[in-house]
């Protein structure tokens, strides 16, 4: 299981795409059928999305319950990737993709 890492003091290995301005010291890969799943269950709500000049690639953010986040990723292909998160991470995480020149919220 993923958790079986943090128990001996590892991560789970996910990692972000070197695209996304910031990484979470937890994070946790989620499959694409898993993923899709969760952020379209009614109880997810969306927090926020980002995209690049030149929006070739796109981050959304979603709570899915009062602790946890899952962040999709759109590649410039189209492919789309799920991570799970602590919301407290991502407060952490949430200035350094603010403060990045290239990326911008979408309204």
């Amino acid at each position: 299981m993923a958790t079986h890492g943090f128990q001996d003091g590892g991560n789970a290995g996910a990692s972000l795409p070197d695209a996304v301005p910031f990484d979470l010291p937890h994070l946790t890969r989620l499959s694409w059928e898993l993923g899709s799943r969760v952020v379209d269950d009614e109880e997810a709500t969306l927090h926020s999305e980002w995209e690049p000049a030149g929006r070739t690639w796109q981050l959304s953010i979603f709570r899915v319950t009062s602790n946890t986040i899952v962040i999709r990723v759109r590649t410039p292909v189209g492919r789309e990737k799920f991570y799970g998160a602590a919301e407290l991470d991502l407060a952490s995480a949430l200035p350094e993709l603010r403060s990045a020149p290239q990326w911008r919220r979408l309204e």
